[in-house]
């Protein structure tokens, strides 16, 4: 009975941790320099262009923007992401989809 709390109280601590690595802010002093992606013709029916986006890969902003996406269920819209300036610097609020 012993092995199986300290196993559980184990398992709990990884679990917490991992969570509290994945919600981590990561902040820069300078915002990275938008290059302009021109867009494509003709996306699929329904999709929305999506300009300026930033995923954060191994603690540096990736500029993924520029691409066609298609809502995950009829009537949505894309609400985009926006860089806001805090105390410890600029901080990337990736866009997301939302009901009409």
């Amino acid at each position: 009975m012993k092995k199986y709390v300290v196993k559980l109280a184990l398992l709990v601590m990884v679990l917490v941790g991992a969570s509290s690595l994945a919600s981590a802010q990561v902040y820069v002093t300078v915002r990275p320099a938008w290059h302009r992606v021109e867009r494509r013709p003709g996306g699929p029916r329904g999709a929305v262009w999506i300009e300026e986006d930033w995923e954060n890969r191994g603690g540096q902003y990736v500029s993924v923007g520029g691409h066609w996406a298609t809502p995950p269920h009829p009537g949505w819209v894309w609400i985009p992401g926006r860089w806001v300036h805090e105390r410890r610097g600029y901080n990337w609020i990736p866009g997301s989809w939302r009901r009409r």
